[in-house]
C-alpha cells in the first residue's frame, strides 16, 4: 500500500472536520436562514424610530418639513437652543425620582399579595379584581383623583404621583410576579414553615433569592411605565418645576409652530436614561433568567 492511498484512507482533522460541517449546516439550514433574516427585520423595526429621531435633531424646521430622512445639512441649532427652552434636566430628575418613589409603592404592595395568594392561599379573587381594573382606561379615573387629591393636598408633589403611578402598575407587577412565585416549589416553604420560620421571613429568605431575576425585570418594566406617565404627570402637577420629562416633550408644540427638531432632541435625551439602565440590567438579567429556566427545568424533573 503506497503513501497516496494511506493519505486518501487517514481521517480528516477534527478542525477541518468541524468547519466543513459548519459549512454543510449553514447551507442545509433554511431555518437559520430565516431566523437571522427575522432578527434582522426586527433589529431595523426597533431602530429605525430612534434613527429617525437622531436625524429630526439635526434638521432644521424647512428640512424637517421637506421629508427627507437624513438631514441635507446638520445643524447642532437644535441641541444648543434646548436646554435654554426648557430646563430638561430638572425635568429629567422629576421623571427618575417619581419613577423610583412609584416602583417603591409598586413592589410594597406587589411582592406580599403575589406570595399571599400562590402561597398562601388567600384573596385567590384579587388577581381577576386587579386586572379588571387595570383594563380600564385612566381617564376615567382622572377627574376623581384630581379633586381626592386636591383634598389632600397631594397635587403639585412627588408624592402624589408617586402614589398614582405606583398603584397603576400593582396589576403589571402582580401578574407578572405571579409565574415566578408559582417556580419555587412550596415544599421549601413548608419546610420553612416546620421549622418555626414565619410568612414575613421565608418571603424574604426563600423566595425572594429564587425570584431574584422575575423581580428585577419586573421592578424594570414598572419603571419604564412610570417613568414614560403622561395623563396623570399633566394633570396632577401643574408647578414648572414639578414637571416630569414627558410634559415638558410635549410643551415644544406650540399654538402654531411645531419645532420638531427640538422635540426629537429633548426624545432622545429623555429615552436616554431608560435604554441606558435597560443594557445595564441586560447583563444581570440574561444569567438570572437562565438559572430560574434550570430550576424550573429541575423542578419538572422526576
Amino acid at each position: 500500500m503506497n503513501v497516496a492511498t494511506l493519505l486518501r484512507r487517514a481521517p480528516a482533522p477534527p478542525l477541518a472536520a468541524e468547519g466543513a460541517a459548519r459549512v454543510a449546516t449553514w447551507r442545509l439550514s433554511p431555518r437559520l436562514l430565516l431566523h437571522r433574516l427575522a432578527s434582522g427585520l426586527a433589529l431595523v423595526f426597533l431602530v429605525l424610530p430612534v434613527a429617525f429621531l437622531l436625524a429630526t435633531s439635526f434638521k432644521s424646521r424647512d428640512e424637517v418639513l421637506s421629508g427627507y430622512f437624513f438631514p441635507l445639512a446638520p445643524t447642532w441649532l437644535n441641541w444648543r437652543s434646548l436646554l435654554s427652552v426648557a430646563p430638561l434636566h430638572l425635568n429629567l430628575l422629576n421623571s427618575l425620582l417619581v419613577a423610583l418613589l412609584a416602583l417603591f409603592i409598586t413592589l410594597a404592595i406587589a411582592v406580599p399579595a403575589v406570595y399571599a395568594v400562590v402561597k398562601l392561599r388567600h384573596g385567590q379573587r384579587l388577581a381577576g379584581w386587579l386586572l379588571s381594573s387595570y383594563l380600564s382606561p385612566p381617564v376615567v379615573a382622572l377627574l376623581p383623583l384630581f379633586f381626592v387629591w386636591r383634598q389632600a393636598g397631594l397635587t403639585n408633589s412627588y408624592l402624589g404621583l408617586a402614589l398614582v403611578d405606583g398603584l397603576s402598575n400593582v396589576p403589571v407587577a402582580f401578574w407578572l410576579l405571579r409565574g415566578f412565585f408559582k417556580q419555587v416549589p412550596l415544599a421549601l416553604d413548608e419546610a420553612a414553615w416546620l421549622e418555626g420560620v414565619g410568612p414575613w421571613k421565608t418571603l424574604w429568605r426563600v423566595n425572594l433569592p429564587l425570584i431574584w431575576p422575575g423581580l428585577t425585570a419586573t421592578a424594570i418594566i414598572c419603571l419604564i411605565l412610570s417613568y414614560n406617565e403622561f395623563l396623570f404627570a399633566s394633570v396632577l402637577n401643574s408647578r414648572p418645576d414639578l414637571r416630569t420629562i414627558t410634559v415638558a416633550i410635549s410643551l415644544f408644540e406650540g399654538e402654531r409652530v411645531v419645532n420638531f427638531g427640538q422635540m426629537a432632541a429633548a426624545s432622545l435625551l429623555g429615552i436616554a436614561p431608560v435604554y441606558a439602565l435597560a443594557l445595564w440590567f441586560q447583563k444581570h438579567l440574561i444569567g438570572g433568567l437562565g438559572a430560574a429556566a434550570t430550576l424550573e427545568h429541575t423542578r419538572r424533573q422526576p
